[in-house]
């Protein structure tokens, strides 16, 4: 018999269990637990499923739920018995139950850790995922009460359901027994489940996002009845782009017999329209919001764009009304571009979407760019109109306050016509989520960011976002570590898109620069240097050349296998008239094209002067392919008295590019493979370069992860370091957690390989003498008082103090100088071997996560902020990295004739509290310093380390829409 309520007790209603979901199909649901008050919904939703759907959940015909049932199915102590249910408008299509059970299969308390669990999924909503996304959220819930297996009763014809157990990737048994399939599944994550729960997640997500981009259907709400109005812009420059769907203008004051506007059928309501629509783009006032989005609900429209302002941006009473705008939406399964969007548009030729502020359409190109800001939106899409670029898709979100950046990579992941995402932010709603995001598509196509906001201390107006501590040099270094091309403008964002959407990826750093301006090269040579680039000293063709040898110079230095990327100079060239001729840009770019089509595949920028039509006849290329011979251009590239000699650079074969980005595997109409990107000035020609390099960098290391040493496992106790952690917290601890002392920070680390050495307090010169015979001579004798810690340049510190009466002078000294021993607390620590003194910390953030963070000691790091970060878990290439991509690394590897540090030895470390704070969250920050790092091996002189309870993990959770 099932234990009864009274029997076990009632936790109060759980609503952190309640979530937004995305469905396989891109449509949202909301999961909740069910109550008592769901007697109605339950019976209403049993009607509706099928007689083969009931008998699979009860194994016998079973038309109706008793009321004896409908009390079992809607009361539950949501500790032992819990059920959950998927909404769509209110109603129910799903339900899922677990009962917790003992080892006879009967009911049961904890501690047992057994549940057996079944589903039921109406069957107007099979095939979308549902069941899957169910069992996500009610394995959390079971293990959160305690529960470590699920058992499942199935009969063998249920192959669906079978099927949603088996494909989890949880650890699973399987046996026949009485007619029935018998499951058990093991809760604890695994790394496959962890997988089919991303995998699951980005194809909903970038199906969700494909939905708002390719509408067959769109419904502009609020057009106006008289020219002009955000409604009616709205439907003219739909209109205008050729949208290759239906259109429908919506407005509650149209008359009865107003037929069309604009020559689109015009309705009072979208449920007046009688035909599906995909999507509704709403531009009403936002009192009015709420009444729209209840009629598109109700009409089954799939996605929405809001215009409308008066959110979040404007205060309190915004926030709340956007939060409403948002939770009224999904509960009918709908997504939000907005509010306060400037639009989206998809250039697409089966689509040609225009639903946007923006008067005219990009022209079609492989560029995806997502906007916060609607001014920022217009002044890219400016930009890129003027230079020549196309676009795959444009989004101006506005507040975001549910399609985000995330989602937009999610779909950019496998998107085809999109080679490079371009994404201007002013926050980031789930950090964690961003950079897993980020790496994954890096993999593919380069991701560039420019980040708003950044030195405010807030986030923007209408942006509700998880607060963050770590400063924005941070931020940059852990974006790095994903691979995103972070920049600081927008003009830098189209520089370096342009360039990686229209060339291939640079084998390395080496730069051949070529020109008819001996200054202009110089300055592009010293951009080079200023960039990290191997520049090649720049050839001057004299301001004679003609755009033959500007031709044949390109396609030298594209042969020439010491050469990278090359950057060509051009300014206006001196005629026979001695005029300055401006005005051959076009037949210039003809003959760089040519060159560039018909060498190795290798980047190639332009950096003009006064040339006219040059950017503009460069950015016209839509093909790869070798043009016609442009006028004056009549020999052919390599003529037979140009074949070259035994001495000359061998012209290769076109190599396979590093990516398919801008390479003929991507032409087509609206290509942007063989458009040269120009530049106005040298440094941002190199600029772009330069992060093309490093991109292709991290793209080639990238192709082979690194990796955590195996012996790292055999001298770290995860068990012992547990049981310590929940000793040093205690059974009640504070949120706030609580500072280890030294003692205790040693005793932990120690269970990870990390030896701390110890520290004897000297209160009085007495107890000093006594540590110094303890520990053993030499000796140092510091202070760890706040204000003096790890300030040796105050005078705190005494070092190599061989003897007694050294001891005893130092310590009378320091007490003269500084202050009483109370004041000081002074330390006596055996002398560690002379080294470089270097500063390992680890801190969780609970935006971002966990990060890593090495640096110099002192002012190095403290002064100049020459600090390297990394997220957590690092591999051991991130240690190799985080050690030498400070500025002072020189100095860890003999700089000026040193001997060079023990980084080995320090990489370990880094490794150790790296894996300390990944596998117990509870550590939520971790100071070593100084790390001394000698010749051979390293010490750990001083260490602090807090703790508290763990931050909630947002990406480790079953799948939810962020909620603000």
């Amino acid at each position: 018999m099932e234990p009864t309520p009274e029997q076990s007790p009632h936790h109060a209603y759980p609503d952190h269990w309640e979530a937004d979901v995305v469905l396989r199909d891109g449509g949202t649901a909301r999961i909740r637990p069910i109550t008592t008050d769901d007697a109605e919904r339950l019976v209403s939703f049993y009607e509706q499923v099928s007689d083969e759907s009931k008998y699979y959940r009860f194994f016998a015909p079973y038309p109706r739920l008793s009321a004896r049932d409908v009390h079992r199915f809607t009361h539950h102590d949501y500790v032992d018995r819990v059920g959950l249910a998927v909404t769509i408008g209110g109603e129910f299509i799903a339900t899922v139950r677990f009962d917790r059970i003992n080892e006879q299969g009967r009911p049961a308390s904890a501690p047992a850790d057994e549940a057996e669990v079944a589903f039921l999924v109406q069957d107007a909503h099979q095939g979308r995922g549902v069941a899957s996304a169910l069992l996500e959220h009610i394995a959390t819930v079971a293990r959160e009460r305690g529960i470590r297996r699920f058992a499942a009763e199935v009969l063998p014809a249920n192959n669906k359901m079978i099927k949603v157990f088996r494909d989890a990737g949880f650890t699973q048994q399987r046996s026949f027994e009485d007619g029935s399939v018998h499951l058990t599944l093991d809760l604890e994550p695994t790394a496959e489940s962890l997988a089919v729960q991303r995998a699951r997640e980005q194809r909903a997500e970038a199906r969700s996002v494909q939905r708002l981009l390719a509408p067959g259907s769109v419904a502009v709400i609020g057009v106006g009845r008289a020219p002009g109005g955000v409604g009616r812009t709205v439907l003219r420059n739909l209109l205008g782009s050729g949208f290759t769907g239906r259109t429908y203008a919506v407005n509650t004051s149209f008359a009865a017999d107003t037929g069309t506007v604009d020559g689109v059928p015009a309705h009072r309501s979208v449920g007046e329209i009688g035909e599906r629509v995909d999507l509704a783009v709403v531009a009403v006032p936002a009192g009015r919001v709420p009444e729209a989005v209840a009629d598109c609900g109700e009409s089954g429209v799939q996605g929405l764009v809001v215009l409308s302002a008066g959110y979040a941006e404007g205060g309190a009473e915004g926030r709340e009304r956007q939060r409403e705008l948002v939770r009224q939406a999904r509960s009918y399964g709908m997504r939000i571009i907005g509010p306060n969007a400037f639009g989206i548009i998809n250039t697409s030729g089966a689509v040609r979407l225009n639903a946007s502020l923006a008067p005219e359409s990009p022209q079609p190109g492989r560029i995806g760019l997502f906007t916060q800001s609607g001014a920022i939106g217009i002044a890219v899409l400016s930009g890129l109109h003027r230079r020549g670029a196309g676009l795959s898709a444009f989004i101006s979100s506005g507040n975001r306050a549910d399609v985000s950046g995330n989602d937009f990579l999610q779909y950019w992941y496998e998107d085809e016509d999109t080679d490079v995402a371009l994404l201007y932010l002013e926050s980031l709603g789930n950090p964690r989520k961003f950079t897993r995001l980020a790496r994954r598509t890096a993999a593919l196509k380069p991701v560039v960011v420019v980040k708003g906001a950044r030195h405010s201390g807030s986030s923007p107006p209408g942006h509700a976002v998880p607060v963050s501590r770590i400063p924005d040099a941070t931020v940059s270094a852990l974006m790095r570590q994903a691979g995103v091309i972070r920049v600081d403008t927008v003009t830098e964002m189209v520089d370096v898109g342009l360039l990686l959407a229209g060339q291939p990826l640079p084998d390395g750093p080496r730069v051949a620069i070529l020109g008819n301006s001996e200054s202009l090269g110089l300055l592009t040579y010293d951009a080079c240097m200023a960039e990290g680039l191997r520049p090649r000293p720049p050839r001057d063709l004299t301001t004679m050349a003609s755009p033959r040898d500007f031709r044949n110079a390109l396609a030298e230095a594209l042969a020439d296998r010491t050469c990278d990327a090359v950057i060509v100079t051009a300014i206006p060239w001196v005629g026979e008239n001695g005029e300055a001729e401006t005005g051959d840009g076009e037949v210039l770019a003809a003959a760089l094209r040519e060159a560039a089509a018909g060498g190795p595949a290798k980047p190639v920028a332009v950096v003009h002067v006064e040339m006219g039509g040059l950017a503009q006849a460069l950015a016209a290329a839509t093909s790869t392919a070798a043009p016609a011979a442009a006028p004056g251009l009549s020999a052919p590239l390599a003529s037979p008295s140009d074949a070259p000699g035994p001495d000359s650079p061998r012209v290769e074969e076109p190599a396979p590019p590093a990516s398919g980005v801008g390479t003929a595997d991507t032409e087509g109409p609206g290509s942007s493979a063989g458009r040269i990107p120009a530049y106005p000035a040298a440094e941002r020609a190199v600029r772009a370069l330069a992060e093309a390099v490093k991109y292709a960098q991290w793209r080639r290391q990238a192709a082979t992860p690194g990796r955590v040493p195996a012996f790292l496992d055999d001298t770290i106790d995860e068990h012992g370091t547990a049981a310590l952690i929940g000793t040093l917290l205690g059974p009640s601890p504070d949120p706030r957690g609580r500072p280890l002392t030294h003692d205790e920070a040693r005793e932990l680390l120690g269970h990870y390989g990390v030896a701390v050495r110890p520290a004897l307090p000297a209160p009085d010169p007495e107890a000093a003498v006594a540590a110094a015979a303890e520990l053993g001579y030499p000796v140092a004798l510091k202070t760890t008082a706040p204000h003096l810690r790890h300030r040796a340049d105050l005078g705190g510190v005494r070092l190599d103090l061989v003897g007694e009466d050294a001891l005893r002078r130092a310590y009378d000294e320091l007490a003269d100088l500084l202050g009483t021993p109370a004041e000081l607390r002074p330390v006596v620590q055996v002398m560690a071997p002379r080294g470089v003194d270097t500063v390992v910390r680890a801190s969780i953030d609970a935006a971002a996560g966990a990060v890593l963070s090495f640096g110099l000691a002192g002012a190095p790091s403290e002064l100049l902020g020459d600090t390297a970060h990394r997220l957590v878990p690092a591999t051991d290439r991130d240690a190799a990295e985080l050690i030498r991509s400070i500025k002072a690394a020189p100095v860890l590897f003999g700089w000026r004739g040193s001997a060079p540090a023990d980084t080995a030895a320090l990489e370990e470390l880094l490794l150790r509290v790296s894996r300390l704070v990944d596998d117990h969250p509870e550590v939520v920050s971790v100071a070593l310093e100084p790390v001394v790092v000698a010749t051979h091996g390293l010490t750990v002189l001083g260490a602090s380390v807090r703790l508290a309870p763990p931050p909630a993990r947002s990406d480790l959770g079953p799948r939810r829409l962020p909620s603000y």
